[in-house]
């Protein structure tokens, strides 16, 4: 399907099959993306709880520089593809060049932020001495190399707000499934590939996120969705702060998850490292278990950001309204997958029987709230898709801060670990009937203008 034909597909073919058409491919690629941290996770485990309890130390970190990325690719997607239904090509072609260089610039800093902060950010978060060792052999890596894991996520972002969601997810899947070939000869060794432990399985992400990287800026530029040339009446600054409007606050928003998981871990810590493994367990369970979700709030911007640009807002409601009811009916059914799978889960990764408890313990409630979690995660979504990133920064501040790390703390002085897995549910079924309601407001309003 060529790009032109792709566009206009989203602003007149039925919604629900395109929607779908788009996100199933999307699927498949968040799906080997997560499997970065699930690979990852199961092949440290088997280095004992040390270094499995390391690495979930650093995931709050990790997913800093992650949502920073996401934010960027959020911006990129609404700005692209908002001008793309406009019928502004050359302006969609300028801003994704723009959005590419201005993402490896800000990673960059942040990246050595990062790395010269390094003791001081893992001493805030509770580590152990004993576990510092394994945490910097990771993250060293990981800072050196995470420009190139944003490059692909910012450059997938251009090619879904051209309609384009196979190659995206063809890219993402190739590097999962690298990352999952990789990780067992890098941490274990193989012939004369020394056994590096948990460096090894952040060089296998490393390896995977250059060829990535190669393999999204070919395809651009192969599909001619990049120029240098500026437009009439656009520059680079102008370019960027379009961006960046809606994808400072939707990376803000979208850092938020990782400063309160980092609270809850914090908290959870005080309860020895077999909690502090098993919640890192799970909350990589979360990413997996949350694919139809994330895949739904990459597929869905595009298909609301171009009916924007069109006017559409009948469309725009329609489509919202689909996403949200096949996420309440997928995640029901997860959930009880997860819990008739539960035992077989912890056992696959942890022979620590007081870790496999407590990751069972987490499966049994936690997935509760997933569907109403994303519920709130493709209302923030389609706020930035309509270029209203203050709402999702908003909802976002609601969800984590006023709700999810009150309610969870309170559980856990209520009735310990337990008691904070059921704080989060409850958190989330409060937020998710709060964004279901703010985002028909929204519609409501935009009709009314229109």
């Amino acid at each position: 399907m060529s790009q032109a034909v792709a566009a206009k597909s989203l602003l007149h073919d039925p919604i629900q099959p395109t929607l779908w058409r788009m996100t199933w491919p999307v699927v498949i690629g968040v799906l080997t993306l997560i499997s970065f941290n699930v690979v990852d996770t199961f092949f440290v485990g088997m280095l004992g709880t040390d270094p499995l309890a390391a690495v979930s130390f650093t995931f709050p970190v990790t997913f800093t520089v992650v949502s920073l990325a996401i934010g960027l690719g959020i911006g990129t997607s609404a700005v692209i593809a908002r001008k793309r239904g406009s019928g502004r090509e050359e302006h969609a072609r300028f801003d994704g060049t723009v959005a590419l260089s201005v993402s490896a610039l800000l990673v960059v800093v942040l990246s050595v932020i990062g790395y010269v902060s390094m003791d001081a950010i893992f001493a805030l978060l509770r580590a152990q001495t004993r576990l510092l060792p394994y945490i910097h052999d990771y993250m060293t890596i990981w800072f050196l190399g995470a420009v190139l894991l944003v490059t692909p996520m910012v450059g997938n972002a251009v090619l879904r707000a051209s309609g384009d969601t196979r190659t995206p997810s063809l890219i993402m899947a190739s590097g999962g499934l690298l990352n999952a070939i990789f990780d067992p000869i890098l941490i274990f060794g193989l012939g004369p590939i020394p056994a590096m432990g948990v460096q090894g399985a952040a060089l296998a992400s490393l390896i995977s996120w250059i060829i990535g990287t190669l393999l999204v800026l070919w395809y651009l530029n192969y599909k001619q969705l990049l120029t240098l040339l500026v437009p009439k009446d656009a520059s680079w600054l102008h370019s960027a702060r379009q961006i960046l409007s809606i994808g400072i606050p939707a990376a803000g928003a979208n850092m938020l998850t990782p400063l309160a998981m980092a609270v809850l871990t914090a908290i959870i810590a005080a309860y020895g490292a077999p909690a502090v493994a098993a919640f890192g367990v799970g909350s990589r369970l979360e990413s997996l278990a949350s694919v139809i979700i994330l895949a739904l709030s990459m597929s869905l911007p595009p298909l609301i950001s171009q009916n924007f640009g069109a006017h559409a807002y009948d469309r725009v409601n329609a489509a919202y309204k689909v996403a949200i009811r096949s996420v309440l009916i997928v995640q029901l059914i997860i959930y009880g997958v997860l819990v008739a799978l539960a035992p077989w889960v912890a056992a696959a990764f942890t022979d620590d029987p007081e870790v496999a408890r407590l990751i069972r313990l987490f499966i049994y409630i936690m997935p509760l709230g997933y569907g109403v979690q994303g519920v709130i995660i493709l209302t923030n979504s389609s706020f930035n898709a309509l270029h209203k990133p203050m709402s999702a920064l908003g909802l976002s501040i609601i969800r984590l801060f006023i709700m999810f790390v009150p309610l969870s703390w309170l559980g856990a002085l209520v009735y310990d670990i337990p008691g904070l897995f059921a704080g989060g549910v409850i958190a989330n079924v409060i937020t998710g009937g709060i964004a279901w309601l703010w985002f028909q407001r929204e519609t409501r309003t935009r009709n009314k203008e229109a």
